[in-house]
């Protein structure tokens, strides 16, 4: 039994990936698989598969999909029937044996024992875990909010996800790893909502829905690892802009260690010599830090590389690297 769930469950995650990536290669395969299985009611319920089918049907546009698709369905939703008729079966059964005997038997706890697991049946079995519960109101609201953000666009709807669900699942991640509800979590809570409803990301909500982005990973993720693959390319491209630019405004000067950098009191710097005036007038010295990219004016009176004698003739004190 094991087994085959693992095996069902292996086929439902890659149907998720296709509907979240929009491509159904390789989906008649997968569906055939499923229908050459014997599949129960319980395999249905602990594995999601049916959700996976049925998130795929409404958005494939190859029709022999969508067949296979709705015939899986139609197969899994006689068993669910099935159950349902045993269940108002036995909940009019239930009542025979105690109409029947005397008044006075009724009340003896001896008799009603063996009908206690009969009573909680219910016409339809839930296919997800129970929803952790707190009477904790802030943490009731953040998830109230979880569930609007994950609503968001109406994707829950074809995928089939039970929104209120995964929010509850989501704060209780958030809540563990906090510890409390002060500002940090508020923080985080928030930083989920705005990146879920964010129209621009809308593959961060629906990995989310489908199970591909768990909710002890979304819980913990940063505002880096939560931004659209667009974002990404940008800020990565910044960074390499950035570095480049660094590294051009170090390529030019002469290094020396003849200054001190105010800002970490280091000495390796590079300097270099400009012509701010006209031709006749003395050139400026300008000073960058090699360590942490401060820059600084030393002055406007040596032609030539500075020295420890010249810079004081300047009026600049050697070991701060600032003009006197």
């Amino acid at each position: 039994m094991m087994g085959k769930e693992e095996e069902i469950t292996r086929i439902a995650r890659r149907l998720d990936k296709m509907v979240t990536k929009k491509s159904a290669e390789g989906a008649m395969d997968l569906l055939r698989e499923l229908k050459a299985m014997p599949i129960t009611l319980h395999l249905l319920q602990s594995t999601r598969v049916g959700m996976s089918v049925n998130a795929l049907r409404k958005q494939s546009s190859d029709e022999e999909v969508i067949a296979l698709a709705k015939s899986l369905i139609k197969s899994w939703k006689k068993l669910l029937d099935a159950s349902d008729a045993k269940a108002r079966e036995r909940g009019r059964g239930t009542p025979l044996p105690t109409s029947s005997r005397d008044a006075s038997e009724a009340p003896d706890p001896s008799r009603k024992r063996p009908e206690l697991p009969k009573a909680p049946s219910t016409p339809r079995i839930t296919t997800f875990p129970p929803v952790p519960v707190t009477c904790d109101a802030v943490r009731n609201k953040c998830r109230e909010m979880l569930t609007a953000a994950l609503q968001t666009a109406h994707d829950h709807v074809a995928i089939g996800a039970d929104c209120q669900r995964l929010s509850a699942q989501i704060e209780e991640c958030i809540f563990r790893d906090v510890g409390n509800t002060d500002m940090k979590y508020k923080n985080r809570v928030r930083s989920r909502i705005s990146n879920l409803k964010d129209a621009r990301n809308p593959d961060l909500r629906r990995n989310v829905l489908c199970g591909a982005i768990t909710p002890q990973q979304i819980a913990v993720m940063t505002s880096e690892e939560m931004a659209s693959d667009e974002l990404k390319e940008i800020r990565k491209a910044m960074t390499k802009e950035a570095i480049r630019e660094h590294q051009m405004a170090r390529t030019g000067g002469t290094q020396t260690d003849l200054f001190t950098c105010g800002k970490c009191r280091k000495k390796n710097c590079t300097y270099t010599q400009v012509q701010t005036r006209s031709s006749d007038e003395p050139m400026t010295t300008f000073v960058v830090c090699n360590e942490c990219g401060n820059r600084w004016k030393v002055g406007e009176r040596a032609q030539a590389a500075p020295s420890s004698s010249i810079l004081w003739r300047w009026g600049v004190s050697a070991s701060v690297g600032s003009v006197v």
